[in-house]
C-alpha cells in the first residue's frame, strides 16, 4: 500500500527556508515501527502522521517522529500539519477552516488558521500544557556541551534550566549574537550532561539582535542544537517554552510577545512569532508562523518489523 505525503517549509514564507517538515496523510494501518522507518528516511527534523482522532469532536490524531524517536509534542509539525490539511480542504472545494483541534501525546493542540490577501498564509498553536521548569544545569558543563567559554553564558535573567510546554529542552541565554554563533554541540559534553538533566537537545539564545540582517527586527536570535549532533532550523516547541520562562521571570502578567529568528547561521532562516501569558492555572505559550508546501507524492509502507 502506497501513502501520501506532503512536505512544507515552517515558519517561513518561501521555499527552502525555515524548517523542512514531511506530513504522511491518512497514516491509519502504518505501525510505530513503520512510521520511525519513513520518518528516518525523510531524515527532517520531525515527520508528523495524520490518524483518525479518537474523540470525533476532534480533528485528528497527529503522531510525530525525529528520525530516532517518537516527540509527544512539537511546533513546527503542528503548524505545518495544518497549513497541509487546510490547504487539502480548499482544495477539495471545502470551506476553508478556520481551526483545528490535534490528539498528541502531550495532550490537545489548539491550531487557528490564519488568512492573508493570499489565502492561507499561516497558523498558530497554543502548547498543550503550561510551563513546567526543571533541572537547573552547571554553566561550566553547558559551556563544554556548547564548546564554549562559561563567560560567553549569560545568567543576569535564569540559569541554564530545563523548560517544557509539552517537550523538554535545556534552554541557555548567551551573552552576544558572536557566542550563538560559535556554539557547537559536543558529543561528549552531552553524554556528561544530558541524562543528568533529562532533556535531548540544548536551545540557545540571545537578546543581542541588532547585527542580523532579516526580513524585519527580532527579538531573540536563537538556534537549536540537537543530541543528534544537528542543528534544527526552527523550534516551535523551544521557543513557546522560552517566551514562557521569560513571561514567568517578568514583574507583570500582561501578555508578552517576542519575534524570534532562528536558523540564520544554517542559512534556513526563519521567523517565529511567539506569545505567553501568566494565567491562574500557569503560564500558557504559543507560536505562530507561515508555511509553504514544496512537495508531494506518495510512499510504499515500510515492511513490518
Amino acid at each position: 500500500m502506497r501513502y501520501r505525503y506532503v512536505t512544507a517549509d515552517v515558519f517561513t514564507g518561501h521555499a527552502y527556508q525555515g524548517n523542512p517538515l514531511a506530513v504522511v496523510l491518512d497514516a491509519e494501518g502504518l505501525g510505530t515501527a513503520q512510521m520511525q522507518r519513513i520518518a528516518r528516511e525523510f531524515n527532517y527534523s520531525e515527520t508528523s502522521f495524520v490518524l483518525p482522532a479518537q474523540d470525533p469532536a476532534h480533528t485528528a490524531r497527529v503522531r510525530i517522529f525525529t528520525p530516532d524517536r517518537e516527540v509527544p509534542f512539537a511546533g513546527h509539525p503542528n503548524v505545518g500539519t495544518a497549513v497541509v490539511l487546510a490547504r487539502e480542504q480548499v482544495t477539495a472545494g471545502l470551506p476553508a477552516p478556520q481551526g483545528f483541534v490535534f490528539e498528541e501525546e502531550a495532550g490537545l493542540v489548539r491550531i487557528a488558521l490564519n488568512y492573508g490577501p493570499q489565502g492561507l498564509a499561516g497558523a498558530e498553536l497554543l502548547a498543550p500544557q503550561p510551563l513546567s521548569r526543571g533541572s537547573e544545569a552547571p554553566v561550566s558543563a553547558v559551556a563544554r556541551a556548547l564548546k564554549l567559554d562559561p563567560a560567553d553564558i549569560d545568567v543576569s535573567e535564569h540559569a541554564p534550566q530545563v523548560v517544557s510546554v509539552g517537550l523538554p529542552f535545556l534552554v541557555a541565554q548567551l551573552v552576544n549574537r558572536d557566542a550563538l554563533r560559535r556554539a557547537m554541540p559536543d558529543a561528549s559534553g552531552y553524554a556528561a550532561l544530558m541524562p543528568l538533566v533529562g532533556a535531548k537537545s540544548i536551545y540557545v539564545y540571545t537578546t543581542d539582535t541588532a547585527s542580523d540582517a532579516m526580513d524585519a527586527p527580532t527579538d531573540i536570535q536563537a538556534r537549536m542544537l540537537t543530541g543528534r549532533m544537528t542543528e534544527d532550523p526552527a523550534t516551535g516547541s523551544a521557543t513557546a517554552a522560552v517566551t514562557a520562562l521569560r513571561a514567568f521571570l517578568r514583574d507583570d502578567e500582561g501578555m508578552l510577545r517576542l519575534r524570534v529568528g532562528q536558523g540564520v547561521d544554517m542559512g534556513r532562516a526563519s521567523l517565529l512569532l511567539a506569545h505567553a501569558e501568566s494565567r491562574p492555572d500557569g503560564v500558557w505559550a504559543g507560536v505562530s508562523g507561515q508555511a509553504v508546501v514544496v512537495m508531494e507524492g506518495t510512499l510504499p509502507a515500510p515492511a513490518q518489523d
